[in-house]
């Protein structure tokens, strides 16, 4: 049976269904779908989609951190917006939270998000045990 470790933290927004902010199994951690929510508030964090785009990271971010890592051993990102004319924004913000070498990544166009947000994201982040 596998060892299956719980990543919750404050510092990302709440799950607001029936999963996990993100699960741990060895050195792998998937994080869960994360939308533009800010932690404290549970609201979205702005019309605009860049600051959606910056507050989905940021939760990222978090979620990393709490799991003991950081974006930076993140291998896989799923990012899925309502709008694929918006790509060329995630690009320039997705520089300035990763360095090459940069993760794996799919971008997927979808009809709706919850909350009518614009865009959501996911990640496999694989944690180095050896440090």
């Amino acid at each position: 049976m596998t060892d299956k470790q719980i990543i919750a933290t404050n510092n990302a927004p709440a799950a607001i269904g029936t999963y996990s902010q993100a699960v741990r199994v060895g050195d792998t951690v998937y994080i869960s779908g994360q939308i533009p929510l800010n932690p404290s508030t549970m609201e979205v964090c702005s019309e605009e989609f860049a600051d959606q785009t910056r507050q989905v990271f940021d939760n990222l971010a978090a979620v990393a951190v709490a799991a003991g890592g950081s974006l930076s051993e993140v291998v896989k990102l799923s990012i899925f917006m309502t709008d694929l004319s918006n790509f060329p924004t995630v690009n320039e913000i997705m520089a300035q939270y990763f360095q090459a070498p940069y993760p794996a990544r799919a971008a997927v166009g979808v009809k709706a998000l919850p909350k009518a947000v614009q865009i959501e994201m996911e990640a496999i982040m694989v944690i180095n045990s050896g440090d």
